[in-house]
């Protein structure tokens, strides 16, 4: 029997501490009291198991897993599971509490939570995959529950998964409970316009904040770091609004046009070629570090946690930075960000379109109801561009960055709701 051990990170700061260091300056400022500050900045709930799975040569190899439910005191928590071989406690325990705060900046009524599995599924065949998922769905099944705590999907899952886990679930319930993940099949009660939510997030985020700099978007240039689902889909509809794309990147490297790259084209490419950029010639390779130095308006970091750091925040020269990844910012370059003037449209606001759509297919799934994806964006567009402009507000009223606004506004949310629920 092989324990899998979790990747050593010794090149990356810690994720919840980073969380923190935001979190504790918005309360500051809101003059919240050591009760509440207590109650916010603790988890309610974490659970670390260890699951035994049989691997496709017979052998059995153990997996860590965690789900952390930081909140659920504006209702029953939400948040993704991931599968990756650095996932770790303080990372979850970051995510779970981003994504409550991402779910009080849109307004949307439910708490935050994040689950992961130490694991490399780029390894694993898809039977070992499914039966991983199925042993971390049957040791959370207490755990998880369509009004109680509703995963969905994140790095190193997707739909398939989710269809696994909600099998999983309903066979443990005795009957099909659609309502207890999000990220699904549609022909399982998945919604229209979940793939792209989050890029679309992106982009109607980085839109609104181009228009209060008076950046006119068909002349404006951008460049996305990581082209995955989120980066890819970003990356489109900036582009059919008129935005030049003149840089890429994926784990095969980075990639630059200064006429700017035709995304569908490229799209299409990672398709046909084992889903990466490797080789894309319609674009000239450059370093991966490079592309966040590009000589870009809006820079769009979708890829993985504290890309940006003191180490190169000076160096970075784009106007407008909109976080499509969670935690693409180290808390130690917020002050290099600010000092150099650069407005940043942080993690926790821009990328909220996914949560959003996943609120929607909840919310479908209970009513049994399927909108079309027109409803669909339509919604999410007026939810995010209302949060922009909250956030947006509060910046104002308090003199400080987008970042910590977003905070304000999220923090005092969850603390009026926990004041007025009352407690023990």
């Amino acid at each position: 029997m092989t324990y899998i051990e979790p990747a050593p990170i010794t090149d990356r700061k810690n994720p919840f501490e980073s969380m923190m260091s935001r979190f504790n300056i918005a309360a500051d400022i809101l003059g919240l009291d050591s009760e509440v500050y207590n109650v916010l900045k603790t988890p309610s709930k974490q659970l670390t198991v260890h699951l035994p799975v049989t691997m496709d040569d017979g052998t059995i190899k153990v997996f860590e897993g965690h789900r952390v439910v930081h909140s659920s005191i504006l209702g029953p928590s939400k948040g993704g599971v991931r599968f990756d071989p650095h996932v770790n406690i303080d990372e979850v325990k970051a995510l779970a509490a981003w994504m409550t705060w991402k779910c009080a900046v849109v307004d949307i009524p439910y708490g935050g939570a994040k689950g992961g599995v130490c694991c490399n599924p780029r390894e694993m065949s898809a039977g070992e995959v499914e039966r991983l998922v199925r042993a971390y769905t049957a040791a959370m099944v207490d755990i998880f529950g369509p009004d109680r705590d509703i995963p969905a999907p994140d790095m190193g899952t997707g739909p398939r998964e989710m269809a696994w886990m909600m099998d999983q679930y309903s066979r443990a319930q005795g009957m099909t409970v659609n309502a207890v993940v999000t990220g699904k099949p549609l022909v399982l009660g998945g919604s229209l316009g979940r793939v792209a939510a989050t890029g679309r997030g992106v982009m109607v985020s980085a839109l609104a904040a181009m228009e209060k700099l008076k950046m006119v978007p068909t002349k404006a240039s951008c460049a996305v770091q990581g082209f995955g689902n989120v980066g890819a889909n970003a990356a489109l509809l900036l582009s059919e609004r008129g935005v030049k794309i003149k840089a890429i990147s994926d784990i095969s490297g980075a990639y630059w046009n200064e006429d700017g790259i035709d995304i569908l084209d490229a799209i299409k490419y990672k398709e046909l070629n084992d889903h990466t950029l490797d080789g894309y010639s319609n674009a000239q390779s450059i370093d991966n570090d490079a592309l966040l130095e590009t000589d870009v308006d809006v820079l769009v970091p979708a890829a993985m946690e504290d890309a940006i750091t003191m180490e190169n925040a000076h160096k970075i020269k784009a106007k407008l930075i909109v976080e499509g990844a969670n935690g693409p910012t180290a808390a130690d370059a917020d002050s290099t960000i600010h000092d150099k003037g650069i407005v940043v449209v942080p993690d926790i606001l821009a990328n909220a379109g996914g949560v959003t759509v996943s609120y929607f297919e909840w919310v479908q799934n209970r009513l049994g109801y399927k909108w079309t994806a027109e409803r669909v964006q339509r919604r999410s567009d007026r939810i995010m561009k209302e949060a922009f402009d909250r956030v947006y507000h509060k910046s104002v009223e308090h003199k400080v960055s987008l970042r910590i606004a977003a905070y304000i506004v999220a923090i005092k949310k969850v603390a009026d709701t926990f004041r007025l629920r009352g407690s023990f």
